[in-house]
């Protein structure tokens, strides 16, 4: 790696997922509150028991919080679930688990939302108060609702991957509600001002791509230098269905797979060491490539791929 370097000072992070917020972690021990902003998946947004669930935000809040689940890396630590239970005993079919602790913040989204604000300025206001200061953007304040397509018909994002396990194969998707939908002034101007764009290890099509379907954003994105990580290792994901759903679109379930879906937004790659043999392919496509360890074990691990991924972006490392 040369160590020729180029100033950043504004970086995007683009997330979904329980990956990209473990990255999103990641990135803001290594960069200041000014420096990084997380622009966040709500395709897998949805209405339950009257209120709306973010899962894809919330876990990211959550992980820069420091106050996620340790193991499911989503959900809340230290969680109780009484009113699932007292639900489950009434007669409701409580197939999406959901906490106490979780249910609260849900209960105040709620209220801000129904008081008249936007979604950015609740997630603005629940940030502040679990203590995050980076800045955390949903990618539009309109509805974005991510349905799969499967041989039984279409079932809405949760539905697929929560309630029915991803069981039913995937023939496609569709975002209802894009046409309508605009990225919020905030994630423009952020995505504007951005000297790095970076693809958070998350699901290509359910966590990335309704962000990039947004009016203007693949534009910007592409006016910029961009990073991606895989969230594919050895042809597996390590969590979620991106690893099943590539295959059933016909696509190649592995790093290559990866960055030949971003190829035309691409300028470098961050793969895992277990796919070193990938390099050429990748390097095929012209996109350069940076091999290292991309398992998040723990905190240590989340800084230290953010500082990876941080350093190469700013090489000027060609292609091989």
């Amino acid at each position: 790696m040369s160590n020729t370097q180029y100033p950043i000072s504004q970086v995007v992070a683009l997330a979904g997922g329980v990956g990209g917020a473990k990255l999103a972690h990641g990135l803001a021990q290594q960069l200041a509150p000014d420096q990084l902003t997380i622009i966040v998946n709500t395709g897998d947004d949805f209405e339950h028991l009257g209120l709306l669930i973010c899962p894809d935000i919330d876990t990211v809040l959550y992980n820069l919080a420091e106050v996620q689940h340790p193991q499911q890396g989503w959900g809340r630590a230290d969680e109780s679930f009484q009113v699932l239970e007292e639900t489950k005993r009434l007669g409701h079919d409580a197939w999406f688990r959901l906490g106490d602790r979780d249910i609260a913040l849900h209960l105040l989204r709620r209220q801000m939302l129904d008081a008249g604000m936007s979604l950015t300025e609740v997630i603005a206001a629940l940030a502040r108060r679990l203590g995050v200061t980076h800045l955390v953007l949903p990618m539009s304040d309109q509805s974005v609702r991510t349905i799969i397509h499967t041989p039984e018909g279409e079932l809405p994002f949760q539905e697929y991957f929560v309630h029915r396990r991803t069981e039913p194969t995937m023939l496609g998707m569709h975002m209802a509600g894009l046409e309508q939908a605009r990225p919020t002034a905030a994630v423009s101007t952020a995505l504007a001002e951005a000297d790095l764009i970076i693809f958070c290890p998350s699901n290509p099509y359910v966590s990335i791509d309704p962000i990039l379907a947004l009016p203007s954003v693949r534009e910007a994105v592409a006016r910029t230098p961009t990073i991606a990580v895989s969230p594919i290792i050895g042809g597996r994901a390590l969590k979620g269905p991106a690893a099943k759903m590539m295959a059933e679109v016909g696509a190649d379930v592995s790093a290559v797979g990866v960055a030949r879906h971003y190829a035309d937004l691409l300028d470098a790659f961050v793969l895992d060491q277990a796919d070193r043999r990938l390099v050429d392919a990748i390097s095929a496509l012209g996109i350069r490539s940076f091999v290292t360890d991309t398992i998040m074990r723990d905190k240590t691990d989340r800084a230290r791929l953010a500082a990876e991924v941080l350093s190469f972006a700013q090489s000027r490392k060609p292609v091989p």
